[in-house]
């Protein structure tokens, strides 16, 4: 957005000598490049000073958590979690009959069915809750794409609506199915 902002304003700065025209209510200023060439050595040095001058970012540490960061945050986790391990068991699966790995259903049934509890309920954990988060974050930003509930009172809402329905479903899933 910032970007679209700068450029429409470069543009206008660059129209308006042309046109005789001046943006509303600012003046037009030109600012010309420096043409002379510099070694390497003295351009790193320059750009070493400048850098001295420039303002430091605070960091994320003095921000209050938003939901809105904290859902993309999840949102991109999940989908590298779901999505690399979709992956890798594929890789897995093709290589499988020249390893000699047992990846066909009735092996795998038979294998978690000989775990213990605390072990598929950790299995079921680690992929219901992505699963549930990032299919309902997505529900969330296909309304946004047809342009609902953007105001940010529904942003937050809707944010922590797909967060407890992750929490309840995932529950759901792991200790009742």
């Amino acid at each position: 957005m910032a970007s679209q902002r700068i450029f429409q304003l470069g543009l206008r700065r660059a129209a308006a000598p042309a046109f005789k025209v001046q943006p509303a209510g600012r003046p037009v200023t030109k600012r010309f490049a420096a043409t002379q060439s510099a070694s390497h050595d003295t351009a790193a040095e320059i750009l070493a000073k400048q850098r001295l001058k420039r303002p430091v970012s605070p960091h994320l540490t003095i921000y209050r958590p938003q939901i809105t960061w904290l859902a993309s945050s999840f949102n991109r986790i999940t989908g590298i979690t779901l999505s690399g391990s979709l992956y890798m068991f594929g890789l897995a699966y093709l290589a499988a009959p020249y390893t000699g790995w047992h990846l066909e259903t009735a092996s795998m049934v038979a294998t978690v069915a000989a775990w213990p509890v605390a072990a598929k309920v950790a299995l079921k954990s680690f992929f219901a809750f992505p699963m549930f988060f990032h299919s309902f974050n997505g529900v969330r930003h296909l309304l946004w794409d047809i342009g609902v509930g953007f105001t940010n009172q529904q942003v937050i809402r809707t944010g922590w609506t797909a967060i407890g329905l992750t929490v309840a479903t995932s529950l759901y899933y792991i200790f009742f199915q």
